[in-house]
């Protein structure tokens, strides 16, 4: 049985920061990747960030240089720090995994205000 989880969403004004961390448990096969997805009022689901078993990493264009994706291996987790948040970043955040299927978390909502 495998768990995912995320914490750490909130209210934040905009320019503030926010870290969002994401448990995983239970036994993941041929773990491909993991991420954070996330998802507005109103808009399609849309990767943020995602990150390799290696370390590869990805962004989506519109937070790099503004989110930074992160794991610890020895705890099981992955992290997401965002800096200098905007308004459009106000979404429910999920954390995913991929292995021998796809494993999401419940999301945590992010709310900037402007």
């Amino acid at each position: 049985q495998v768990q995912v989880q995320e914490s750490g969403g909130g209210l934040v004004q905009a320019g503030g920061s926010l870290r969002l961390s994401c448990a995983a448990s239970g036994r993941i096969f041929r773990l491909l990747a993991m991420g954070w997805y996330r998802q507005a009022p109103g808009k399609e689901r849309e990767l943020v960030a995602s990150i390799s078993p290696g370390g590869t990493i990805a962004y989506a264009d519109s937070v790099k240089g503004r989110f930074t994706i992160s794991r610890d291996n020895a705890k099981n987790m992955i992290y997401l720090q965002m800096n200098r948040l905007k308004a459009e970043d106000t979404a429910v955040y999920y954390c995913q995994l991929t292995g021998r299927s796809d494993y999401w978390g419940q999301g945590t909502q992010v709310t900037v205000s402007s």
